[in-house]
């Protein structure tokens, strides 16, 4: 007998008497299986290595052209033991993959990561006209690709937010497309905040949003300088949106209505839409938050060089008229517009560096100096609206760091713009054809909301002086 044969038989001698004794303390349906084990172990000892190899690489059958039959092994009525088959859950991949849009990201490398080829992007981009979006793809898109096992695209769903988007569904000619549009559940928030330093401190002590308190100092931009006006003590307020979708908060809505109280001075403002659907902030009197000007033209700064007229200069180490105003503020930051205006010039101006000069209604100019670069678009003899970005912060020319030298003129003349408030332009007000319907729709919410602010005060009080009043 070969070597083979002589293992062959003991193994099958072994296994006849450890049965027989398996048999008093295990469910027959376990020795069924166990049997089935032992016998394919049987069949491999009786094959050398180079044989089963063989085997292998002749008779092996790709895993996915496999079907797998649920087998179920006799089992006795009394027993209630789970069979151990019955334990072996066959995994599923999702047909779904969610890729979200990041910095840098572009829609050939998406599509490669999620398995697709450049002939399927450009199926889909060709397919409709809404299509187009995926050409600009911006941080924060959502794409979904549904893709079975077919290993084919049958549809893609571009969400530009939780609230809109599309769904591009594959047809036999290439791909339809839905629009994706839903409602958000908007709930108001009111919340305040005291200047003890700075505002965006005082807006992050009360849990107000950057994003909402930005958004508050442009409605006041026209009648506030948050560089030379706030003082401790100052208070304000904003009752703003919060959005909700499926019971999520998916991001804050517009500011409704604010206050600003500045040195006694109490400034309201309220969100309103006239009759051809646009919006504005208002004075509860009807007049206009937006003015002629912005007080300042950065969003982000502070103050480094006060408006003077006799000042030393840092380079030249001479007494030199100072004839604007600069704001400190990193390399990079937005420069605005402070008014609508014409471009009269946009390019390099001596010490001035890159230079923008605007001409704005009237005898009014501005000039922006120092800049690192323009914004695209901005040249010579374009229009430009107020609070447009025009350029960035940069320290060309003569600047000793970066910053903004900002000049303001009225026929000719360099006034301090921080200080000629009362020279310039008024504030236009809604026309008093119009007043009627602006107050019925802000009468009430300008009431509620300076009730609101009161009880808001009133509670402040009574906890500060439960906190200092004497223990008994």
């Amino acid at each position: 007998m070969s070597e083979k044969g002589q293992i062959s038989s003991k193994f099958i001698e072994l296994w006849a008497s450890a049965q027989q004794t398996l048999s008093h303390h295990f469910p027959r349906n376990h020795l069924v299986l166990a049997s089935g084990l032992s016998a394919a172990l049987l069949v491999t000892l009786m094959f050398t290595p180079e044989e089963a190899a063989h085997g292998a690489r002749v008779n092996a059958t790709p895993l996915t052209d496999i079907a797998v039959d649920t087998v179920q092994l006799p089992s006795e009525a009394a027993s209630t033991e789970t069979p151990l088959v019955d334990l072996i859950v066959p995994q599923t991949r999702s047909e779904w993959t969610d890729m979200e849009v990041q910095s840098g990201d572009n829609l050939s490398a998406i599509f490669t990561k999620v398995g697709l080829t450049a002939q399927d992007m450009y199926r889909v981009l060709n397919s409709t006209e809404e299509a187009k979006v995926l050409n600009r793809l911006y941080p924060g898109y959502q794409l979904s690709f549904h893709i079975p096992e077919t290993g084919k695209l049958t549809q893609l769903k571009v969400l530009k937010s939780p609230l809109e988007g599309y769904l591009f569904t594959r047809t036999d000619d290439g791909y339809q497309v839905e629009s994706i549009s839903r409602s958000a559940d908007i709930k108001t928030t009111f919340k305040e905040g005291t200047i003890n330093d700075s505002l965006f401190m005082a807006a992050k002590r009360a849990d107000i949003p950057a994003v909402s308190i930005m958004e508050m100092a442009d409605i006041f931009g026209g009648v506030i300088d948050f560089i030379l006006d706030p003082r401790d003590g100052d208070t304000f307020s904003i009752l703003y949106e919060e959005k909700y979708l499926d019971g999520n908060f998916i991001g804050n809505g517009d500011i409704i209505a604010a206050q600003f109280t500045n040195q006694g001075k109490q400034f309201i403002a309220v969100r309103y839409i006239n009759e051809e659907g646009e919006v504005g902030y208002y004075s509860p009197d009807g007049e206009s938050m937006r003015k002629a000007f912005l007080r300042t033209p950065l969003d982000v700064f502070r103050i480094s060089s006060n408006f003077s007229l006799n000042r030393k200069h840092p380079i030249l180490n001479t007494i030199r008229a100072h004839k604007g105003t600069d704001y400190a503020a990193p390399k990079g930051t937005p420069v605005r517009a402070t008014s609508d205006g014409v471009v009269t010039w946009a390019a390099r101006n001596g010490s001035f560096g890159k230079l923008i000069v605007l001409q704005h209604r009237g005898q009014f100019e501005t000039k922006y100096a120092h800049l690192n670069d323009y914004a695209p678009g901005i040249k010579k003899g374009v229009r430009v609206r107020q609070g447009q970005i025009i350029g960035y912060v940069g320290q060309t020319g003569g600047a000793t760091g970066p910053h903004l030298h900002y000049e303001f003129l009225i026929g000719g003349v360099h006034k301090d713009p921080r200080t000629i408030v009362d020279q310039l332009p008024q504030a236009i007000a809604l026309e008093p054809e119009e007043l009627p319907r602006f107050r019925a729709q802000t009468q009430d919410l300008v009431s509620r909301f300076r009730q609101q602010s009161m009880d808001s005060r009133l509670l402040s009080l009574n906890n500060t002086g439960d906190k200092n009043a004497p223990a008994h």
